[in-house]
Order: structure tokens, then sequence, then C-alpha cells
């Protein structure tokens, strides 16, 4: 079984998001383990960009802070290593197509494998342009995360029959950023899906309350939730580990 299936297994998967190198790469290198203890099953580390065009302002600012103070693709798979040595939890890299082209996809990919990172999401790189990704990820053992979204519709199923990993279930239109209501088409979306392929199903976009991330629990696999942790690191910066850890406790617990 991989390590990214093991995350769903027998329960409802917590995955946090966080920003690499925000507010520096010493205090996201703390909240990656100390976020695996405190019950995360699979951690999402976005690679820093300075034109992320799925980020809602939240992640955006959290992207340039990152890449003020001196954040490099290369400096993450170095903290990755590092983490490597007490941490096992499962790692996705949420990224976009140009670090990965610009890096060298084969190259990107091999470190990716060097320093046990399960996952590759890349939301600019829609369904029928995989190919420019996949060969190169399969070639070291890296799940490429397939995302599906209300507007995928009559894709739905043919997305479904070829993901891998898990599928990212998009909950709402829109760039990611905390809402008060998150779309219904959802769960139909994720029974669509299901039915081509019996493949794990996380919701991500908007997810911020206990309550929210409670009833998503329940028509999915496991929940997403990236702006509401990146806004806690936002507004405390290097104090910010205990206020995550509250966060996170408060989720884990709501989703059981």
């Amino acid at each position: 079984m991989s390590r990214i299936k093991e995350a769903f297994e027998n329960k409802k998967a917590f995955i946090p998001f966080i920003t690499a190198g925000d507010p520096n790469l010493k205090t996201t290198e703390e909240l990656v383990i100390k976020m695996a203890d405190a019950g995360a099953d699979l951690i999402e580390l976005g690679i820093p960009f300075s034109d992320p065009v799925a980020e809602g302002p939240v992640i955006e600012e959290a992207n340039y802070r990152a890449l003020k103070v001196g954040t490099t693709t290369d400096k993450i798979f170095d903290m990755v290593l590092n983490i490597r040595k007490t941490c096992s939890v499962p790692l996705a890299f949420m990224t976009y197509a140009n670090p990965v082209f610009t890096y060298g996809t084969d190259k990107f990919m091999r470190k990716c494998k060097e320093a046990d990172v399960s996952a590759v999401i890349i939301p600019d790189i829609p369904f029928e342009e995989k190919e420019e990704i996949t060969p190169f990820s399969s070639k070291y053992g890296i799940d490429f995360i397939s995302m599906i979204a209300p507007t995928s519709k009559s894709r739905v199923r043919t997305i479904s029959r070829e993901a891998q990993g898990f599928l990212y279930c998009v909950s709402s239109m829109g760039v990611t950023g905390v809402r008060k209501d998150i779309g219904s088409e959802v769960e139909e979306m994720i029974k669509v899906a299901k039915e081509a392929n019996d493949i794990p199903c996380a919701i991500g976009f908007g997810i911020s309350t206990p309550e929210q991330a409670e009833k998503m629990s329940k028509i999915s696999d496991g929940v997403i939730i990236g702006s509401a942790i990146v806004e806690i690191i936002g507004k405390y910066g290097e104090n910010c580990i205990s206020h995550v850890l509250d966060y996170v406790h408060t989720i884990k617990k709501a989703i059981g």
C-alpha cells in the first residue's frame, strides 16, 4: 500500500497545507514535525511561486513572504531531508508548472523520491496535459494528484479512473480561501468519482471551521485545510506553532 493510501486507511484523513518558508524554513520544519505528532495524516507543502494563480490573497501573501526570505526549491528539499530524520508523515508538494519545468522535471521528481515526498499537486496542469508530468513522476514512484471541481461535470469519471494517490475535490469555484458556505455539488461529484474508481477523495478549498470540517468529512475520505492555517502563520510569524497546533487538534477532533 502506498504511503498516500495509508493516510486514509480506516480513518478520515486530515491534510493541513502550509507554504514552505513562511515565515522561514526553520519554522516550517518544526510545524511539519509537530503537526504530524498532533495527528495530521498527510501534509501538503506549498513551494512558493511568484504567480500562484489558484491561490487567494492569504496564501498568495504567504508565497511572497517565503520568497522574500530567500526560500528556494533546493532549500525546501534540504529541509525535507532534515524532517525525514525524525518524521515519516506522508508529504505532498503543491506547486505550479513553472517551478517544476524551470528546475527540470526529471530532476524535480528524482529529488522528491530522495526526500521521500509521496505526491505532487500542480493545479495549473489540467488533466488533459498531465502527460507533461506523469512520465517523470511515475518513473520515480511519485503520485500525480488529480483535481476535480464542480465544473468538471462529465470529466469526473475519466479523471477518477486515471487518478493516483487520492482525488483532490475542489469544494467550490474560485481561488483558495476561507468561506462561510461550501457548495453542495461536491457530494454528488464524489459519488460519481467513486463509481468510476474507489480512490480516496479529499475535499479542499474553503474549509476553516470544525463544523465545516466535520460536515465535509462525512461525505468524503478526508479534508484539506490551507488558508485558515496560513492565516494563523501570517498573524503570529515565528510564534505561530502553538496556535497552529491548537487549531490542528480542534480539527482532528472534529473529524474523528
